[in-house]
């Protein structure tokens, strides 16, 4: 693993096409142009959007689901916990076919309800219009992961003593009381370390959803910046440029999981 690292960054500094002895040194030059690159930058603001839209209101879900399907006086909780989950056993590939019928517009079920309720005006190029694909992607990576996070959530919060829960309704606590008080404090150590894994997965499923769905299109417009680094490697024959993109998204992705987990720290509370 820290052999290959090493590759990278030292591939970004010569301008190569990957399959040809003909290399040349030129030092910073690739990250010069990265940075004037405007398809570069538009991949990686579609990126930081995917990591934090995604990341927040996956995580957000998922706990919410996971504090209901926790109690115990919640019918069929066993099914919800089942179709809830059941997406993140599916492939990418899979769940990329489904949203792309789902969002397609002659035969896709979103245009079909639309103009069933004469909303006909509504009605999208969902995955064709620059302004809706972004989130249609964004959308598709919700229901994937929200299912995997509850579970990983269900399973700590079981562990908190129920005789907290049951001193907290002596005194009167309401159930959100208690979920802010009680549960949300004892299972943060798992949301810290969801978070900051999720982020990180975020960066490489965002290219996975892009590449089916998309593959980037329309006209860049949903190009992730795994996505554009593969193109420019491997399409463009531009070896060095393209490493040279990955080790932004290396050092990216470093700085922002040590930001997160700075941010994210606290104190353990033991019981």
């Amino acid at each position: 693993m820290i052999i290959p690292t090493i590759n990278v960054f030292w591939m970004s500094l010569f301008k190569w096409g990957g399959l040809s002895n003909n290399k040349k040194f030129v030092g910073l030059n690739n990250f010069i142009i990265l940075f004037k690159d405007e398809k570069f930058i538009k991949s990686f603001q579609n990126t930081l959007f995917l990591i934090v839209f995604v990341s927040i209101v996956t995580l957000v879900l998922a706990i919410a689901l996971a504090a209901i399907l926790i109690r115990k006086d919640i019918k069929f909780n066993n099914f919800f916990r089942i179709v809830f989950y059941l997406p993140n056993i599916l492939s990418v590939v899979v769940i990329s076919a489904i949203f792309s019928a789902i969002l397609d517009p002659n035969q896709g079920i979103i245009n079909a309800t639309l103009a069933l309720f004469k909303l006909e005006n509504w009605q999208r190029m969902w995955l064709g219009d620059p302004k809706t694909v972004v989130w249609c992607i964004a959308i598709a990576m919700i229901w994937q992961a929200v299912g995997y996070y509850m579970v990983m959530y269900m399973s700590a919060m079981s562990s908190v003593p129920e005789s907290l829960y049951e001193a907290a309704d002596l005194e009167g606590a309401s159930k959100i009381h208690q979920f802010f008080s009680i549960t949300l404090p004892l299972v943060w150590g798992t949301v810290r370390t969801t978070l900051t894994f999720f982020i990180i997965s975020c960066i490489n499923l965002s290219f996975l959803f892009v590449k089916v769905m998309t593959s980037g299109g329309p006209d860049g417009a949903s190009e992730s910046a795994l996505g554009y680094m593969y193109k420019q490697a491997y399409g463009n024959s531009s070896y060095g440029y393209g490493m040279a993109i990955g080790v932004v998204i290396f050092l990216f992705s470093f700085g922002l999981s040590l930001i997160i987990s700075k941010i994210t720290e606290r104190e353990v509370i033991e019981y």
